[in-house]
């Protein structure tokens, strides 16, 4: 049901993307629920949202990779 993908590191924000194709059975207010409790616990934000002929829906989700940077104090 989820796939997750990494962008190759370039310039600027990197990205990580989750897609999720969701079944036409499910009403609009449960897919709501779906999306709004991924993106308050899991940080995630809405990219691309294409309803097809069939009537599923795919969601792109996408959130920030955040790197560490390694910090050396002199002393």
């Amino acid at each position: 049901m989820a796939r997750i993908q990494r962008r190759p590191p370039g310039r600027g924000i990197e990205w990580e993307f989750e897609t999720l194709v969701l079944d036409r059975d499910l009403s609009r207010n449960v897919v709501t629920r779906m999306l709004v409790e991924r993106a308050e616990h899991g940080g995630w934000e809405l990219d691309r949202l294409r309803i097809g002929n069939d009537g599923k829906r795919r969601v792109v989700l996408r959130r920030k990779i955040i790197r560490q940077r390694l910090t050396l104090f002199a002393s």
